[in-house]
C-alpha cells in the first residue's frame, strides 16, 4: 500500500520533497523540513520523524539526540502531490532553541487579542499543578482534591445552563470557558488527554460513517 502511495509523491531535482510538520493536538505548525524517499520510507515504517538534511548531505532521525522525537499520526500530500503534511504529537520542543515551534519570530503581528486553545490552557494547568505555585488557584484546586474540583465541575455545569435559559450570549461564552477550565483540570487529575478525547471521538465518527454504509 506504502509503495503505492509513494509513486506518486513528485520529489524535485534533488529528489526531495518539503514537509510541513505539524501538532495533531495544537494544530500549529512546528517545522518545515525535507524528506527524500528513504527518510519517507523511514518515518512510515517507523512512525517517528525522519528528513534529509541538505546543509549535511544526510538523513536525520528526529530527536535521536535530543529525545524530541516526533510520533507521526498521519501523513498527507497536496493535489500536486510535491508537499507533504504531517500531522505528529510532539515528545518535546520541536525547535533546535528549546522552543515548541521553529516559527516563533514575528514579521507581522495578530491584531486580534491573543487567543489561548484548549491544548494550551491543559499544559499551563500541568504546569501549576506540577510547580504548586503558591496564590494559584489551580494549585488551589489540586490541594484541595477531587472532591473540590466535582463540585465546581457541577457548579459550572449549572451556570451553563442558565445562562443558555436566560439566552445570553456573553454569559453563556463566559461560563462554558469556566467550565472548559474546571474539565481541564479533572482531566489533568485524572490523567486524561486531549488526544484522548479526539481519539474517542474520531472511533465515534467512523463507527457512525460504518453504519452509514453499512
Amino acid at each position: 500500500m506504502y509503495n503505492e502511495q509513494l509513486n506518486k509523491i513528485t520529489f524535485d531535482e534533488q529528489g526531495l520533497v518539503p514537509a510541513i510538520i505539524q501538532d495533531v493536538v495544537t494544530g500549529k505548525v512546528l517545522t518545515h523540513a525535507y524528506m527524500n524517499k528513504e527518510s519517507l520510507e523511514k518515518t512510515l515504517a517507523t512512525n517517528e520523524t525522519w528528513f534529509y538534511s541538505r546543509k549535511r548531505q544526510q538523513l536525520w532521525h528526529k530527536g535521536e539526540t535530543s529525545g524530541n522525537r516526533q510520533q507521526v499520526k498521519e501523513i498527507r500530500y497536496d493535489c500536486d502531490a510535491d508537499a507533504l503534511l504531517v500531522t505528529v504529537e510532539p515528545m518535546g520542543p520541536a525547535c533546535h532553541t528549546g522552543k515548541p515551534t521553529c516559527f516563533h519570530h514575528t514579521l507581522k503581528e495578530n491584531d486580534a487579542a491573543e487567543q489561548m486553545t484548549p491544548s494550551e490552557l491543559a499544559d499551563l494547568i500541568r504546569k501549576r499543578r506540577k510547580e504548586a505555585e503558591e496564590g494559584s488557584y489551580t494549585t488551589y484546586l489540586f490541594t484541595e482534591g477531587i472532591d473540590k474540583i466535582l463540585k465546581k465541575v457541577g457548579e459550572e455545569t449549572s451556570e451553563v445552563i442558565i445562562g443558555a435559559k436566560n439566552n445570553s450570549h456573553d454569559e453563556m461564552v463566559w461560563e462554558i470557558a469556566d467550565l472548559t477550565y474546571h474539565t481541564l483540570v479533572l482531566m489533568e487529575l485524572m490523567g486524561v488527554s486531549i488526544t484522548d478525547i479526539q481519539q474517542a471521538l474520531a472511533e465515534r465518527h467512523a463507527v457512525k460513517e460504518g453504519t452509514k454504509h453499512a
